[in-house]
């Protein structure tokens, strides 16, 4: 992850150029090519422009989806192809023949049982009938050779009518093409032998000729099956070839439209036949173009596609500079533009069903976008998503309509997410929108319940898959990318984290000041339209360094003595400067995000240690002592959460230190703090306006003086403060 670390890389304009060129060029490749790209019109709507009169003979080409359901019908008539092989036949029962005059001859029995291609109780049977047939019993044959000839006239029967190499439920049509040389008949399936009703019909067949003798019957049978091999095989390559012929046979058009022919009237209405009409037009007008038309057209796109883009840019220039300045994160919405824009494409490459257009998960940028930055980039985001993909399906005005819709409500849902389970709720908005989008379509169009029952499915799925995709992309963002989402600083919040439970532990009066800072920057973050959370959580992790030395500031001191007392002001200068260090070195060690870590050296910019710096002058005189030794050593607060937890942390620990605590004193301490923060330069960085200042007075003097307001005393409170009870 070095080059995210790179400060050269993620600033650098030339980066930030061929960042755009990149994306926009990748977005124009998985454009439509050949077609010219005109708007995309729907059956129902009415068209509003010029008659539309053909320029030249085209043909209607049929629908899509019809011409892909008739290539499979004509594909499903097709039969299996099986080859028929005569030589097969011929050389079974040539083997067979030999074999047969091979058992003639005088052989020992070591020799039968040797040759015989059986199993020892077959060959045991045959053996017996070979020595002596009347032992079997009265039998239709007298001799070994008569059950030899048998077998022979057996399989020459078999095979006259044919074997297949498949069983008759392997075969799914009831018919089969037979091919024998040059020519090819249909014949039921049931008309060959499969391996199972061949042996039947020879059990069978020897048991009418030869006799019912059990034994021999299943030791011939076996015999026989043995030289017995299909001659009638399936051929997957002729099949495969056949299907395409007959794929390739559907014809694609239905009828032509000559030139001049009128298309469509204006404010005729777009029934399905115009619309085939005005497709394959527009497909026709796509096939003239010419190599100079193509770089013509490609330009085109090119610039379609950066006139989107334009405004988003230029929004991110103008009022999202953070994102601007980072490459990385420019980076980050390039790779979410195209990662829906390949959804799309491929969905459109693999010719699904119309209504799988609605799968491209528009509403997963726009969570991811918001959840990574905003709510208005997320929006932004999605419009600019919303009208890529819709140029990728043939400018699709309603279907960039519908995923706007429910782009927007999903980044609704995640404006203000508080944890990652909220994610999941965003599926009912989602849905919400696409419904609302496809039903008020579908009525306008006409289509029918089926039509926007289907729409609505694969809608759903999408409200299903998008949080589930934003739930997990967004894990593999923040750690690739060095990402510190609101749901990661939420979990930060997390009073069980290692170090706030270490700083509640070792430095409760530390701990406390933090956790009312954090609501103060809350409430004044909320104000002036800053990162509540961000500075709720920089709050409670900006004095973590004091864990190490927590005796050395006074909120952590229980008692009456000040460690400080004792010490010289140059080493007191030490132990408070040192804590900006050591919370640095804590925050890294426990993998703080750096947007957090900045709150650490910036809540005390380059502020100078005033009571050491003064104690310094009195001890060693004014001309001895170097006022950069006692400041520290920034820098200076960059954003407005930043500046914000450094006017809070002087606030309160001032408030906190007051004896008496009034309103108006109260009221002049933030004046004063603010007034000095700004004339000493410390919010020259932070981007906050006067406006600004205004409120945050308001909402820090608001807050401090709640806390601080004068109580009634109980009645012998007094007594209370200062005598204890015996016993």
């Amino acid at each position: 992850m070095s080059f995210f670390k790179n400060k050269n890389y993620r600033t650098d304009f030339k980066i930030k150029l061929l960042t755009a060129f990149v994306t926009v060029l990748l977005i124009v490749f998985m454009f439509p090519t050949g077609e010219t790209i005109e708007s995309e019109v729907n059956v129902g709507s009415i068209w509003i422009q010029d008659d539309l009169i053909a320029s030249k003979t085209f043909e209607i080409l049929k629908d899509a989806e019809t011409y892909k359901k008739e290539r499979q019908a004509a594909a499903a008539r097709v039969l299996p192809v099986f080859i028929r092989d005569d030589n097969v036949a011929r050389a079974s029962l040539d083997s067979l023949k030999r074999y047969n005059k091979f058992l003639q001859q005088r052989l020992s029995k070591e020799e039968f049982f040797k040759y015989i291609p059986l199993s020892n109780s077959s060959a045991e049977i045959f053996y017996r009938f070979k020595r002596n047939p009347a032992s079997f019993g009265n039998l239709q044959i007298r001799s070994f050779r008569n059950l030899l000839n048998l077998s022979e006239e057996l399989i020459k029967r078999i095979y006259q009518r044919g074997l297949i190499d498949q069983s008759y439920q392997d075969i799914k049509r009831d018919s089969i093409t037979v091919r024998q040389g040059k020519y090819e008949r249909i014949y039921p399936k049931t008309f060959f032998f499969d391996i199972s009703s061949v042996s039947e019909f020879i059990e069978s067949y020897l048991r009418a000729n030869a006799g019912n003798n059990d034994e021999l019957v299943s030791a011939l049978t076996e015999y026989i099956l043995y030289f017995l091999k299909p001659n009638i095989n399936f051929s997957y390559d002729d099949t495969q070839m056949a299907i395409q012929i007959a794929m390739d046979r559907v014809p694609k058009v239905i009828g032509i439209v000559n030139e001049n022919e009128r298309i469509v009237a204006k404010h005729d209405r777009i029934t399905p036949e115009i619309k085939q009409k005005i497709d394959s037009y527009r497909i026709a007008k796509g096939e003239e173009i010419t190599y100079l038309g193509k770089i013509t057209q490609s330009i085109g796109k090119f610039l379609h596609v950066g006139i989107i883009l334009l405004p988003f840019i230029l929004y991110i220039y103008l009022f999202r500079k953070k994102i601007y300045n980072d490459n990385v994160r420019i980076l980050l919405i390039s790779i979410v533009f195209l990662f829906v824009s390949f959804f799309a494409y491929l969905i459109y490459q693999l010719d699904l069903p119309v209504e799988a257009e609605l799968l491209v998960p528009v509403a997963a940028s726009s969570m991811l976008l918001t959840i990574i930055f905003d709510s208005r980039v997320g929006f932004y985001g999605t419009v600019v998503t919303a009208l890529i993909v819709a140029g990728l399906r043939g400018n699709d005005y309603i279907f960039a309509v519908m995923n706007i819709v429910a782009g927007a409500l999903a980044a609704y849902t995640v404006r203000d997410i508080k944890n990652r389970n909220q994610i999941f709720r965003s599926f009912i908005f989602i849905l919400m929108g696409y419904f609302i989008s496809i039903v008020a379509f579908g009525l306008e169009r006409f289509d029918t319940l089926n039509q926007m029952g289907f729409s609505l499915i694969y809608a759903a799925s999408n409200a299903l898959i998008s949080p589930v995709l934003t739930y997990g992309l967004i894990i593999f963002i923040e750690k690739i990318f060095a990402i510190t989402t609101d749901l990661t600083l939420l979990e930060l919040t997390d009073f069980n984290h290692p170090l706030l439970k270490e700083l509640a532990r070792k430095a409760p009066g530390t701990f406390n000041h933090s956790m009312v800072i954090g609501t103060m920057v809350e409430s004044a973050a909320e104000e002036i339209s800053a990162n509540p959370i961000l500075a709720r959580v920089g709050a409670y992790y900006h004095d973590i360094g004091k864990l190490i030395e927590p005796t050395g500031f006074v909120e952590n001191q229980t008692g009456t003595e000040n460690i400080h007392d004792k010490l010289k002001p140059e080493e007191s200068v030490k132990i408070i400067i040192d804590h900006v260090v050591k919370g640095i070195e804590l925050a890294k060690e426990y993998n703080l995000p750096q947007e957090i870590i900045d709150f650490i050296p910036m809540h005390h910019g380059t502020m100078v240690i005033k009571y050491f710096y003064e104690k310094a002058k009195e001890l060693y005189g004014e001309a001895n002592v170097k006022i950069d030794g006692y400041r520290y050593k920034g820098p200076k607060p960059n954003t407005k959460e930043t500046a914000l937890v450094m006017i809070a942390d002087a606030c309160e620990s001032t408030v906190r230190a007051m004896t008496d605590p009034t309103p108006q004193k109260i009221e002049n301490v933030i004046d004063n703090i603010i007034e000095d923060r700004i004339s000493d330069g410390q919010l020259d960085n932070s981007t906050l306006t006067f406006r600004d200042i205004k409120k945050i007075r308001e909402s820090f003097k608001n807050i401090l003086i709640g806390q601080h307001h004068k109580r009634i005393r109980y009645p012998k409170q007094d007594e209370m403060e200062n005598n204890k009870k015996e016993g």
